[in-house]
Parts: C-alpha cells; structure tokens; sequence
C-alpha cells in the first residue's frame, strides 16, 4: 500500500510540474517588439521569430528584444534555440549577440539578460573565448562596466558557431541564475548576484544586439 501510495503522490507531483510547463507559441498577437523588428518565418522546417535590433540604437546592451505578452516571470527555466547569423552590414566587432532578456519590468527600463556571442567561441584569441557568454542587467550593469569592475566573473566559454541551432536553458532562482548550452549536464555560466535581487520578476524577451540577424524557436517556460 506504501509503494502504491509513493508511486501516486509521484505521478502527481510529475503532472504538476508538466501543467506548469509553458510551451509558447510564435503568435503575432502576443509578441511585442521594443526596439527590434521581427517576423514569424519558417527555417529548416522550424516556425520561428527573426529578430534584428533598429539600426538607430547605438549604445549596446539595451532593452532590443521581443518581449513576449502574457508571462509573468520570477523563478524557473527558460529554454530556447537560437540560431545567429551577421548581417551584411554588421560592423567589425560584431560576434552574433543573441540571448534571453528575463524579468522584463513593464514599461522595459529594468531587465536581467545573459547573451552569447558565436564567433568568439573558437576565435584564435584565448582573451575573446573567454568572452563566448555574458551576463548584464540593465540599466546600471552593461557588460562594459561589469568586465571593468568584475573580470570574468560575468563571462564564460563554451564552444558554439554562428549559423547553428543552440539550445539554451536559464535556471532562475532567487537571486541566482545559470546558463546550460546543449543539454550540458553543468552550467557555463554562473550568476549569484543579479543585480535586481531576488525579488524581481517580469517578462521575457528574445534579445539581439548589433550586427546579429537572429533566430528563435522551441521557446519552453516553467515557472
């Protein structure tokens, strides 16, 4: 009877967390873009959202996202692919920007976000590897400042390339945050201070910076 009573309690506790599970669908009327312009498009058989960030915004680190409507976020698991390409234009220190913003406050003036950068991955410059994964909060934490004040403790490598689908996964909890690139079994990125505390929560976005024409899909939230 104990066994039979465990294995209910379980199946239910598993139910539980599938039902909070949210597996989001690219639909035009719950996508806002803030500073990006978008499109739903099919790429190698996948639906998803093409994003690239207004050419008038100069400064990098910015609130240039899709924010998606409907989702309020505190603690949980973010996954999505991403695919980033550069555009024609992109200027020399373009490296494929594309990550997650998460914790989005409403009117976009405060946010978390962690962002890869591809073509550092396997640059044949140990100083720029290092530099493949950034965490930055907005508006007072660019990555500028945090490189200045923190060295390396906000970046990290992982190996990736432009032009490929890579799946990133956001654990939050708290205060604390970490990146897993590919069904890593560990994190590449470990964040224990977001710098808008434990308390914060908000939407999520679809984030590109300069030079990058980016890809979503697959885009899951657990709460």
């Amino acid at each position: 009877m104990k066994l039979y009573r465990f294995l209910f309690i379980g199946a239910l506790v598993f139910s539980t967390l599938k039902l909070n599970a949210q597996v989001i669908r690219f639909e035009k009327d719950k996508l806002e873009p803030n500073q990006v312009s978008m499109s739903v498009e099919k790429l190698q058989g996948k639906e998803v959202i093409k994003v690239t960030k207004n050419k008038e915004i100069k400064e990098v680190d910015q609130p240039t996202f899709v924010k998606i409507k409907g989702i309020n976020f505190q603690n949980g698991t973010i996954e999505v692919l991403v695919l980033s390409r550069l555009l024609p234009d992109a200027p020399e220190f373009s490296r494929g920007f594309i990550g997650v913003a998460f914790r989005i406050n409403d009117d976009n003036s405060k946010f978390e976000s962690i962002y890869i950068r591809p073509t550092n991955a396997r640059a044949d410059d140990q100083i720029r590897r290092n530099h493949s994964i950034q965490y930055f909060s907005f508006p007072d934490f660019p990555f500028s400042r945090l490189r200045k004040d923190s060295p390396e403790k906000y970046e990290s490598y992982t190996d990736m390339v432009l032009n490929e689908w890579i799946k990133i996964k956001i654990t939050v909890k708290d205060a604390k945050a970490q990146l897993y690139i590919n069904d890593a079994a560990q994190p590449s990125l470990i964040v224990n201070d977001l710098k808008h505390g434990a308390d914060s929560s908000g939407a999520i976005g679809l984030w590109v910076d300069v030079g990058t024409e980016g890809y979503f899909a697959d885009l899951k939230i657990t709460n």
